[in-house]
């Protein structure tokens, strides 16, 4: 290997074949790069994250004894404003994961023309095993080790698997406590006491839902009676699920880490949100059917919304799916072999960095309204939430429909585009 090529290596931990949802990413960048034009002479850019942080979090728990977790933040871009992006904690958090989700933040918020760039963090336990005091110690050092690194200006955290307003309360007091002034617009996703947003917690099942209608309305689709399956079943597929049969659509199944109900007629939503509410899953639930998991991928639907964890449709099952669209509302859900699969069947696939976009585009508005000191009421909200996924969903299948490409495609185009231009305009420094 020339000099010159090793100037361009990358480092071992972000080549295209390490294994994970990196790789995924990464894939999905060489599959785009052919329509960037110019700006593909920047393409490197969306290869390397900015800043990569892995932290050791030593806690002392509840019987006196030391535990140490490693904790994760990634900055994949800021050319476009501050980082932004959740926080996991998940016993399977590996860097891999961390990096591909600030990367798709980076895509996201680009892709909705949002004014950040993309960031992740997550640590690597499983929080049912510690109790609230644990989580809160927990949560307060990994806080500290990366408040180097964050702040309403550089990176703003969000609540994602397994956390929630409550583990933004504690991020925010310990950052603000550490800079010693209240900073509430350091995380989003907070409680609405402390400047959080109304409308944040429902905002990614409800984009879900907004895109999900319009992709059904350029297939044909009638959301009056049309069948919709739901994998996972917390805020986004909830959410989505209970908003979709407000419409008039029957969710005939649900999956979640518990089982897989079903009945052909509909279920009942609301009950069976009740029942999750009181079990701590769909199992169990009355007026339906238990499926064995793989069954669930071979309903036959017309709306199908993996809303759970990355990597569920892969090559072992995509050729058994009878959907008529497929709405992300999981980050990563489909792998690209799948995806070719899919496209093959003829199946229409709205993103997840378009249709998962509700969830960032209300954290940019607590961002600014937190600034301003000033709230809106929910209502508005909803009404600028669902403008603002239509307008991104019309452009996205406008350049889809100029280069004849998937939407996904189609959303990295518009999106890498963006980024990539702030790349080229800002220049290098120094």
């Amino acid at each position: 290997m020339s000099e010159h090529e090793l100037t361009h290596a990358l480092p071992s931990y972000l080549e295209p074949d390490h294994v994970g949802p990196w790789g995924i990413y990464l894939e999905q960048v060489e599959r785009v790069t052919p329509y960037l034009g110019r700006q593909a002479k920047w393409v490197e850019t969306l290869k390397r994250p900015k800043r990569v942080l892995i932290v050791d979090i030593p806690v002392e728990l509840d019987d006196g004894t030391i535990a140490h977790f490693e904790g994760y933040r990634v900055q994949h871009n800021v050319s476009r404003g501050p980082g932004k992006g959740g926080v996991r904690y998940h016993q399977d958090v590996t860097l891999s994961e961390v990096m591909a989700l600030a990367a798709w933040m980076s895509v996201k918020a680009a892709a909705v023309d949002l004014p950040f760039g993309g960031a992740k963090g997550g640590i690597r336990l499983d929080p049912r095993n510690y109790s609230r005091a644990e989580l809160e110690r927990i949560t307060r050092r990994y806080t500290s080790e990366i408040g180097v690194i964050i702040g309403p200006h550089k990176d703003i955290p969000a609540p994602d698997v397994n956390t929630n307003a409550q583990t933004m309360a504690w991020m925010m007091d310990t950052y603000s406590m550490n800079h010693g002034s209240t900073t509430t617009g350091v995380v989003t996703g907070k409680p609405i006491s402390l400047g959080g947003s109304l409308g944040r917690v429902e905002a990614t099942g409800r984009g879900v839902f907004v895109v999900g209608c319009a992709a059904a309305k350029d297939n044909g689709i009638d959301i009056e009676g049309a069948r919709v399956c739901v994998q996972g079943f917390g805020n986004v597929g909830g959410t989505a699920a209970r908003l979709f049969e407000d419409a008039g659509a029957k969710v005939i199944a649900v999956q979640d880490h518990t089982g897989t109900v079903y009945n052909s007629q509909g279920l009942d939503v609301l009950s069976l949100l009740k029942h999750v509410e009181e079990n701590g899953g769909v199992a169990g639930a009355p007026d339906c059917d238990a499926l064995a998991a793989d069954e669930f991928w071979g309903l036959e639907t017309d709306i199908l919304i993996p809303a759970a964890l990355e990597g569920q449709i892969h090559e072992g099952n995509a050729d058994r799916i009878r959907a008529r669209i497929v709405i992300e509302g999981a980050n990563g859900p489909t792998t690209p072999e799948a995806d070719d699969i899919l496209s093959n069947k003829g199946i229409f696939v709205v993103p997840d960095v378009l249709a998962n976009a509700g969830g960032v585009t209300v954290s940019y508005f607590e961002w600014v309204q937190d600034f301003s000191s000033f709230f809106w009421t929910e209502e508005e909200i909803n009404e600028r939430l669902e403008r603002m996924m239509h307008r991104a969903y019309t452009s996205v299948a406008g350049v889809a429909a100029q280069h004849k490409v998937s939407l996904r495609t189609a959303a990295f185009i518009a999106a890498c585009s963006r980024i990539l231009q702030a790349r080229e305009v800002r220049g290098l420094y120094p």
